[in-house]
């Protein structure tokens, strides 16, 4: 069994013409979006992954967005879950609110030929679906 802390950050940029945010600051879009997102988590199981623990107590904070050239909040979220191998860890975080990630037990983690095979297998499937998500993102922003 592996334990892992990891902390995803939900980001609000600014205005949003979306009739989900009508009306709100970029806080306030922030935390409705985090607060979106962990009940999905909490309703919605990932196979292999165990949630022990939800931490939303963290501040909700303000950035600069380079690329969009706004002010954007962020929601914190610290999600503390076990698995029985890192193939199952990597579905769970592959995600763009990923920001860290905690080893807590073992302290030790020995892999296999096969086992480090898997892994990376899981993570280029991962990045590749990402790719694709983002090439749909684009074709959609032309």
């Amino acid at each position: 069994m592996i334990r892992l802390k990891v902390r995803f950050d939900y980001v609000a940029e600014g205005k949003s013409s979306r009739r989900f945010f009508a009306g709100k600051s970029s806080d306030e879009q922030a935390e409705e979006l985090r607060q979106h997102k962990i009940a999905l988590i909490r309703n919605v199981p990932v196979q292999g992954v165990n949630i022990e623990e939800i931490d939303m107590s963290m501040e909700v904070y303000t950035l600069f967005d380079e690329f969009t050239n706004r002010f954007a909040s962020c929601a914190p979220v610290s999600i503390t879950f076990s698995v029985e191998s890192l193939e199952d860890a990597i579905k769970f975080i592959m995600k763009d609110e990923f920001r860290t990630i905690e080893v807590l037990e073992p302290n030790e983690i020995n892999l296999s030929r096969l086992e480090t095979e898997r892994l990376l297998s899981r993570i280029n499937e991962g990045l590749q679906n990402y790719r694709l998500y983002l090439e749909k993102k684009m074709d959609n922003w032309k």
